[in-house]
């Protein structure tokens, strides 16, 4: 086997691996665009229930 075709088998043989490598690089860089363009995409806390119970320790610790 001559040297280039070595050369060209070595390359092919790691060329999947390279571009598996690319592929998970790129995709959280090509991700963000994409979920810029949502405006939908926000994750909120959902907002805490109020049950009161500040008003009433404030109204019997005044009146102690």
């Amino acid at each position: 086997m001559s040297r280039i075709a070595a050369i060209a088998l070595e390359t092919l043989r790691l060329l999947p691996r390279a571009v598996l490598i690319l592929v998970l690089l790129a995709a959280p860089v090509l991700a963000v665009p994409m979920m810029r363009a949502n405006a939908g995409s926000i994750i909120e806390a959902p907002a805490p229930k109020k049950t009161g119970v500040g008003f009433v320790l404030l109204v019997s610790l005044q009146r102690g």
